[in-house]
């Protein structure tokens, strides 16, 4: 077990060097509260902080917290905790490795002790998908696609990029987030699994910290992601009303229009979204949907509440879930979490790859 394969657990010679050693995690999960411990404060740093917390001195501890802490990610077995565990451990590769590249270039360093780029390049089997540019990288398109489905903003969409014999134009810092991505897929692949009984016996107070940890925090605010499929039946009716031009009275518009912030959208998102409906000039909806996000207000404005929604007429169509929750949020996120990944089609990649194919 080396140092390199404690920062970078999820590459495939961490996992030899685990098997390797013959390691039983349910051995190490019943007699090494070190590993146990580290694993814990790897899901609730990313819970809590979006990092993987600070390492733990020992390489054996570091390393082996890793696959613990995939089993208390199983065992808790919420989508919000798994989507911020692999985000957690793909953002903390990313500062690490940037950081090792920094350096190899500046001191020529050739030490085994450092990740390379050519080395996680092949890692992914990226090596004949990336090649280099002046200056910067060339991808294939289909590898561009994958790795930049999840990245916001006008730069990441295929019709703004330099584009030549089915490769895209990259810049080397562009390049770093995509390879976050694909960390990203590694670690999150396979979460959650089924956890054998002996093993999640012995994790029972862990995984009880944290569900707490999770009950603690207010969560709706980390939601980016626009599935109108899984909105609350309030919502989806708006949001149906928007789409085929009716007339919405303000407090209906109030409240889709603060409902799509609140789930991740920017003004430009939901304005383009808006635009079909003859009701909603493009100058009076971003200013709605600015002073709602609190950009040219004092106040950042909520979803309204359930009980809001009934007394103004806008709680239509209430299904099982409906009677569980008081807030359109708590609904949405409800959804997100019970959701498989297979079904998480954000509606703005949706909307990206049909301007690619165009």
């Amino acid at each position: 077990m080396q140092p390199l394969h404690a920062r970078y657990p999820f590459l495939a010679a961490a996992r030899e060097a685990v098997e390797t050693a013959a390691v039983d995690l349910g051995e190490v999960v019943a007699t090494d509260d070190a590993v146990t411990q580290r694993a814990v404060e790897r899901v609730e740093h990313a819970i809590t902080d979006g990092t993987v917390g600070e390492p733990h001195r020992r390489t054996r501890v570091e390393l082996l917290s890793y696959p613990v802490a995939r089993v208390l990610v199983s065992l808790v077995d919420t989508h919000v905790c798994t989507r911020k565990y692999a985000q957690a451990e793909a953002e903390t590769a990313q500062e690490r490795f940037s950081e090792e590249f920094a350096a190899t270039t500046e001191f020529k360093s050739t030490s085994t002790e450092r990740v390379s780029l050519d080395q996680l390049l092949a890692e992914f089997d990226l090596a004949s998908a990336v090649t280099d540019a002046d200056g910067g990288y060339w991808v294939e398109v289909g590898t561009y696609l994958d790795l930049a489905a999840d990245q916001r903003g006008d730069r990441w969409r295929l019709v703004n990029r330099p584009l030549a014999d089915g490769r895209v134009r990259i810049a080397a810092d562009e390049l770093h987030v995509l390879l976050k991505q694909a960390i990203r897929h590694r670690v999150a692949e396979g979460l959650p699994f089924q956890v054998p009984d002996p093993i999640a016996d012995e994790l029972v107070d862990e995984v009880e910290r944290l569900n707490e940890v999770l009950a603690e925090l207010d969560l709706t605010r980390e939601i980016d992601t626009v599935v109108p499929e899984l909105f609350p039946p309030c919502m989806q009716a708006l949001l149906d009303q928007v789409q085929k031009g009716e007339h919405l009275e303000h407090h209906s518009r109030f409240a889709i229009a603060a409902f799509l912030t609140s789930i991740g959208m920017t003004t430009d998102e939901i304005v383009d979204l808006f635009n079909v409906n003859p009701g909603f000039g493009e100058e009076a909806t971003r200013y709605q949907v600015d002073h709602i996000r609190g950009d040219t207000s004092p106040t950042e404005y909520s979803t309204p509440a359930c009980s809001t929604m009934q007394s103004y007429g806008d709680c239509v169509n209430m299904d099982d879930l409906c009677e569980q929750i008081s807030h359109p949020m708590a609904y949405y996120e409800r959804k997100i979490d019970d959701a498989d990944d297979e079904e998480l089609e954000d509606w703005r990649d949706e909307n990206s790859d049909d301007e690619a194919e165009a």
